[in-house]
């Protein structure tokens, strides 16, 4: 018991709490200084976004069968996490805008800036290595599949596969498969900018999130909060042990894999739904609670890993 509660502490301390700093500050500069959250938001989405996927995935030193292994767990974990979230949102007669939004906050989850530094901490850097693979198969879907459910909760699938064309994050992506397929060498003048707004638009997301919360209210519909916390928290993990036993995932890998799949809702919703306009106050009240209730969920989550794997 004391040490369960030394683990939540330690996961508090360095994971969580400095997440709700920086939101408080976005929350600040909405509430005091009136800073817009679209045009902050705008910044994150096209200029930052993109060098945070190209410096994630070029720096990257991973190849071979277990990045590719990861990857795949993430393909079925994410399409797990899809189709139950569409079977869920059958009983709650979702309007497409909603079930757009519904289907976002389910399938993308923050395995970034809380899943890396959780991974690191509970079973070290072997396990990061394979947390970081998961991150950037997430970082991919997020800024292509995540863009397209986004975009299409207002448009036709014509006019939201257009969007997804001309999103920059998503050349961001095709520029560094290009450079990790041919083995190209990234000059400094291209990299060192790359590196620096990639740095920045980890932060940057927190602040919009917290200037979210500055103007969220009660959402219309908590049972769709409801809903989508207990897919979040509970029934993708349990998938996530399913994904990793059929593709023969064990010890770091099992535990970094399982890990990542149950952290919760990624902080880049809130930008789609802002960006696109499909319900940002039902996403960033699902980010909210899943952020607020994943303490317990990890670690009894982690304690358990931790014995079995």
């Amino acid at each position: 018991m004391p040490e369960t509660a030394s683990l939540l502490l330690g996961i508090f301390a360095s994971d969580i709490l400095p997440i709700f700093v920086i939101a408080g500050v976005g929350f600040l500069l909405a509430r005091h200084l009136e800073v817009p959250v679209q045009a902050v938001s705008r910044v994150t989405f096209h200029a930052l976004a993109p060098a945070l996927v190209f410096n994630t995935l070029t720096t990257s030193t991973l190849t071979g069968f277990e990045f590719g292994r990861m990857v795949a767990f993430y393909a079925l974990v994410a399409a797990s996490a899809g189709v139950m979230g569409r079977l869920a949102a059958i009983p709650l007669r979702l309007d497409r805008a909603s079930l757009s939004a519904f289907l976002l906050v389910v399938v993308c989850s923050n395995s970034g800036n809380y899943g890396l530094p959780v991974a690191l901490l509970a079973f070290g850097r072997e396990a990061l290595t394979f947390a970081s693979v998961y991150f950037i198969a997430s970082s991919i879907f997020s800024y292509t599949g995540g863009i397209l459910m986004a975009a299409s909760g207002r448009r036709s699938v014509g006019q939201a596969i257009a969007g997804v064309v001309r999103v920059p994050a998503v050349y961001g992506a095709l520029a560094a498969a290009l450079v990790m397929v041919l083995g190209l060498h990234v000059p400094d003048p291209i990299a060192r900018p790359a590196a620096l707004l990639s740095d920045a638009a980890l932060p940057m997301m927190i602040l919009v999130l917290g200037m979210q919360l500055e103007r969220v209210t009660w959402p219309e519909r908590p049972d769709m909060v409801v809903v989508a916390a207990l897919l979040s928290l509970i029934a993708t993990p349990l998938a996530a042990f399913g994904v990793a036993h059929l593709l023969g995932l064990q010890g770091a890998a099992f535990q970094a894999g399982v890990l990542q799949a149950s952290m919760p809702t990624a902080v880049i919703t809130t930008i789609l739904a802002l960006e696109f306009d499909v319900l940002p106050n039902f996403v960033t009240s699902v980010v909210c609670v899943t952020t607020l209730l994943s303490p317990i969920t990890l670690t009894l989550l982690i304690a358990y890993l931790q014995k079995v794997a």
